[in-house]
Formats: C-alpha cells, sequence, structure tokens
C-alpha cells in the first residue's frame, strides 16, 4: 500500500498517528537544520518536516533521511512515511495547515526533470507552453478544481434526469454525413472504398428514432463534433447533455429543463433560483439587445430613435440612415474626450464595423451637451434625453446604419463593453431566460435559398403553418434557448412527426425528393411507423461548467483541448498519414495550394 492518506486529508484530530503518504514535491524550504517538503496530491497539500539532528530515541538514520530531502527536486514523485505532529506556525491557507509530518522514512518513486512551468495556482505558463504539456497544467488546482467541477455536474445532471425516468442511451458515433448545417468531419471506411462516415454533430436524428422505439424519456451526455471556425466557446470536439422526450408540449420541456437548471445551481453553487425565468421573444432579443443570446444582468435596453431625428433633418449621417439606436449608460457622463475616443475605435473595428459613434452627455442643470450639437438644436436634444430616460450625469451613444439588424448587432457589442467597463458583468451573479418563437428560416447569401435556423426537423408554431405555402420566411418556430450571462447554454425545439409537413420542408429548403430520400429517409420511412408527437433539448456542457467556474473560455474545463487553430499541441493532431494509409483507404491527397 502506497499510502495510507491523501494529502489533502490529514487533521489535528490525527495527531500521534503513523501515517505514509504519496504524491508529487510541491517546493522545499530549507531553514537551517530543518527542511520543509510540501507534498501534493489532487486531494491537497501536506507539509513534511525532515530534521538534521536525531531526536531523542531515534538513529542516526535521520541524518541521512535529511540528506536524501535535500536531495529532492520539483515535481519528484515520493513515499513518505512519518508521524502527524501539530504545527507551531500553522497555515490557515490550507486545510491541512494546523499539522506536518514528522518525516521517518522517505522513497523516491520517481525523479522529475524542471518542468517547463510553475506547478502553481499562478503559473509562469502561457496558453501553448501549458497546451502542449497538459498533463502537467492539470496538476495544478484551478485546472483539476474546474474537472472536480464537471465531474459533479455530470453526476448531478444523471442525478435529476433519473429520477424524472429518463434512460441513459448511448448513440453511434460513427454515422451518415448530413451536410446541412455545420461541416461534417469525415471518417473513410476502409472495408467500403470511396465511401465515408461522418462524426454526429449532434444525435438529433438518432434521439428521434428512439422515440419512434417508445423510449419516450431518453438522455445522453454525448461528444459531438463541428468543423468550424473557433471561438472562446467552441472546439471541434465539445460535449452535449442530449436530451428528448415524447408526448410534450414547448411548455413541458421548458419546466422540465429549467428545473434541472435550478438543481445545478443549487447542488454545485448553493444558489437557490425560486423564480421562473423571464421568456423572451427572439424578435424582442433582437430589438432591445441585438442579441439572441442577451446579457440581462444589466440594463442599457436600445432606444429606437429613428423617428425622432426624421422630425429636425440636417445631419445627413442620420437622414441617410434606416436605423438608429442608442443605450443609456448611467452616470458615465464624466467620461473623457480620450474615453469617447476609445469608444469610437472600438466600434470602428473591424470585426465589429460601425463608421462611427454620436454621444451626449446630460449635464447636472440637465441641459445635454453632444458631439452633433451643431445640427441639433436644445429642443431635439432634449427630446432625445426624455426618449431615453437620461438623467443628469448619464452617457447616451447612439450608431446608425444602413442595416437595421447589422447597426444592432454593433450596438449589442458596444452595450457589452460599457456593461464590462461599469463593472455590471459580474461572474458570480447570475441571469437566466428563455429566449423563443425562433423564426423559422433565414436566408443564406451563399446558399441563395432559405436555411433552417436551427434543423430541417424544428417544427413550425402551429398558427403559422400556413404561411408555409405564402411567406415561409415569416414562419415562427417551436424553438427554444436557454440563455445565461449572455451565453447560450442550451436549445431545442419541438420536432416535426407528420411526414407530410416533413416533406413540405425539405421542398422549401430546396431538397429534391430523392436527395430528402437518401439523407434522411430512414427517418421518414420509421415516421410511417407511428411517430409520436416529440422535443427536445441539447445542454452545453462545457459551457455550462465555464460559467459555474468563471472562466472566460471552455478549454480550461476540458481535459485535453484543441487551440485556437484546431491542433492537439500535445500530440501534435491533425498529422499526416503514411501512403500505406493512404492506399488503404484508397486516399489519394490533392496538393495544398500556398
Amino acid at each position: 500500500m502506497y499510502r495510507t492518506h491523501t494529502c489533502g486529508e490529514l487533521r489535528l484530530a490525527n495527531a500521534g498517528e503513523i501515517v505514509t503518504l504519496a504524491g508529487w514535491v510541491q517546493r522545499t524550504r530549507k531553514m537551517g537544520g530543518m527542511t520543509f517538503v510540501d507534498v501534493r496530491d489532487r486531494y491537497g497539500i501536506t507539509q513534511i518536516c525532515f530534521e538534521e539532528q536525531p531526536s531523542e530515541g531515534q538513529t542516526d538514520a535521520c541524518n541521512t533521511l535529511f540528506e536524501q530531502a535535500n536531495k529532492l527536486g520539483r515535481e519528484y514523485v515520493i513515499q513518505v512515511t512519518g508521524t502527524v505532529n501539530e504545527r507551531s506556525n500553522k497555515n490557515k491557507n490550507l486545510p491541512t495547515g494546523d499539522i506536518e509530518i514528522i518525516a521517518s522514512k522517505l522513497v523516491v518513486l520517481n525523479e522529475s526533470v524542471t518542468p517547463p512551468f510553475t506547478i502553481e495556482d499562478q503559473s509562469d505558463g502561457g496558453d501553448d507552453l501549458r497546451m502542449k504539456y497538459r498533463y502537467l497544467d492539470l496538476r495544478r488546482t484551478p485546472v483539476r478544481s474546474n474537472l472536480e467541477l464537471r465531474h459533479k455536474m455530470t453526476m448531478e445532471v444523471r442525478r435529476y434526469l433519473d429520477s424524472l425516468g429518463f434512460l441513459e442511451i448511448e448513440t453511434p458515433m460513427l454515422i451518415g454525413s448530413t451536410p446541412e448545417g455545420a461541416r461534417d468531419f469525415v471518417v473513410p471506411s476502409r472495408m467500403n472504398p470511396g465511401q465515408f462516415y461522418a462524426l454526429p454533430q449532434s444525435p438529433q436524428t438518432l434521439k428521434q428514432l428512439l422515440m419512434v422505439s417508445g423510449m419516450d424519456r431518453y438522455f445522453q451526455i454525448v461528444k459531438c463534433f463541428r468543423d468550424e471556425d473557433l471561438r472562446a466557446d467552441r472546439q471541434p470536439e465539445f460535449t452535449q447533455i442530449d436530451c428528448e422526450m415524447s408526448f410534450v408540449t414547448q411548455e413541458d420541456i421548458l419546466q422540465t429543463f429549467e428545473g434541472m437548471a435550478k438543481h445545478l445551481f443549487k447542488e454545485l453553487r448553493g444558489i437557490e433560483l425560486k423564480e421562473a425565468f423571464p421568456r423572451m421573444t427572439w424578435a424582442d432579443a433582437m430589438k432591445y439587445y441585438g442579441s439572441d443570446k442577451p446579457d440581462t444582468r444589466f440594463g442599457m435596453k436600445f432606444v429606437e430613435l429613428k423617428d425622432l431625428f426624421a422630425q429636425a433633418p440636417g445631419f445627413s449621417v442620420f437622414d441617410d440612415a434606416k436605423y438608429i439606436g442608442g443605450i443609456c449608460a448611467t452616470g458615465q457622463a464624466v467620461y473623457t474626450r480620450k474615453q469617447i475616443d476609445q469608444l469610437t475605435d472600438f466600434v470602428k473595428r473591424p470585426q465589429i464595423g460601425a463608421k462611427g459613434m454620436v454621444y451626449a452627455r446630460v449635464q447636472d442643470d440637465g441641459s445635454v451637451k453632444s458631439s452633433v450639437d451643431k445640427f441639433y438644436d436644445q429642443n431635439v436634444l432634449s427630446a432625445l434625453k426624455e426618449k431615453m430616460n437620461a438623467q443628469p450625469g448619464d452617457l447616451i451613444l447612439i450608431l446608425s446604419g444602413d442595416d437595421a439588424m447589422k447597426t444592432r448587432k454593433q450596438l449589442c457589442e458596444l452595450r457589452l463593453e460599457m456593461g464590462s467597463r461599469m463593472g455590471l458583468r459580474d461572474k458570480n451573479q447570475f441571469s437566466l431566460l428563455w429566449v423563443i418563437d425562433f423564426p423559422m428560416f433565414e436566408w443564406s447569401e451563399e446558399e441563395g435559398r432559405l436555411m433552417a435556423t436551427h434543423h430541417p426537423f424544428t417544427h413550425p408554431k402551429d398558427e403559422d403553418i400556413p404561411l408555409l405555402d405564402t411567406d415561409p420566411a415569416a414562419v415562427r418556430a417551436d424553438a427554444y434557448d436557454m440563455v445565461c450571462n449572455g451565453v447560450e447554454v442550451g436549445g431545442g425545439s419541438i420536432r416535426i412527426h407528420d411526414p407530410e409537413l416533413q416533406d413540405k420542408m425539405f421542398r422549401i429548403l430546396g431538397f429534391t425528393e430523392e436527395r430528402a430520400q437518401e439523407q434522411f429517409g430512414f427517418l421518414m420511412n420509421a415516421f410511417k411507423y407511428g411517430a409520436p408527437p416529440h422535443g427536445g433539448l441539447a445542454y452545453g456542457l462545457d459551457r455550462w461548467v465555464s460559467l459555474f467556474a468563471g472562466l472566460d473560455s471552455i478549454r480550461d474545463c476540458i481535459a485535453f483541448p484543441k487551440n485556437n487553430s484546431g491542433r492537439d499541441v500535445m500530440l501534435d493532431a491533425p498529422a499526416c498519414l503514411e501512403q500505406k494509409q493512404l492506399d488503404e483507404l484508397y486516399l489519394s491527397l490533392k496538393p495544398v495550394e500556398n
């Protein structure tokens, strides 16, 4: 037995016991005739004391032990036996800080070269270096804690869903390609030359088949894969809490999974969310926040100003704009010209794309000082103040543009930037809501046709079904997203279970009958045998964990993540295949153009 206790387990109640610990050397400290070694495992840190001179009743072996201790390097793997003793200089920052181990035996289980960065809470290693040596990075407490949180979350998810009669059922990883949506990762088949599997973007059609099978409450904590450009909250492979239910309405699903969110907050963060989550239509989310995942931890809702400025033409930027919108930053009239210029430069960044910004300060006497004073008199500016519900000391920021949706998205970025500057985006404050009534379709310039906003199996709202024949772009979907702090943590929809309605959906999306049968014939055929009304939702496990842990990126809650280029720098993947492997798969490579 390598150890009797872990390095985070011992307390004053264990004083006098002879124990054996095993772990990694965190650090050593030499203080005269004493050497102190901090030993670490995933449970904590315990201080080990090595004395140069033997105590009464001990042998000269202690001197040899002392010499051994002084040769230990960082990250050596050791086994120590000794007696638990009360520390004279207690460390209140450690759970084990009241005790130490007076060593009587030391065994070096494995030596270590000097690690490329310090294994400390605040490491000196950059992102790329820590990703390359991820197995060392995982020894650090913050990263390890994220994985522990992830484990606890999956356990609570299983506990909650099991209590409601859900079955955890695995679905295959090698499936057929469904190019509608994000790009698939494809896998060549050696046994079927010229044919390919795809890795699932989600188990969507498979879980619908499970509903046809009568498995009326299914869930799976499942790996999914999408070959898309990466951002802080995206990875090429990610994990979903994937769920589906039969004989349910949208309301049933919202209630069930709002309950799960409340359960997770209570069990993992000690936060009891008693109120029902607000619900906001997609149209209102875009109108007032410029985003289908609005951060509602703070206000600063958009106010549309086109009508107001149309009454006083003269400023060509506003006169020619299709949309004018503003936000009111409470108490920020103290912003200097330099700070205003910084905000203007922010919205003009290429990734945001605004051409400029107008501002107006509400002075202490109620008058308004604006960057467009020469175009508008105080009557117009006072009307602006009233419309914005601005008070003395407030700062009004305005954007305009030719495309309402594009300008709203730019104003959304400005709102979030101001929220951050004003300290309104506290990571320990959580604001959740449902965004509902998404548009059924969106126009794709690249494809030159309507595309499904979510996927082709989403059910339209019953009252909008007649519009499928006359104005499909106006159809709303029985689709919903759960949003937390401006992050989409999950989404889903009621599914189509009527084969005729599903056929019509495929036709609107430009599928020929042959293509629909080729890609989804298995699902359509299954529906002929009695598909129940059904719907579901998938939560992003990585996003939930990152929110609970207060992270800016999901990478640090994944054991072995990819970098922003989709590479695993530790395994050096993806990598080239040997010609023999390519030949076995009947593949030939096209030269890469520089």
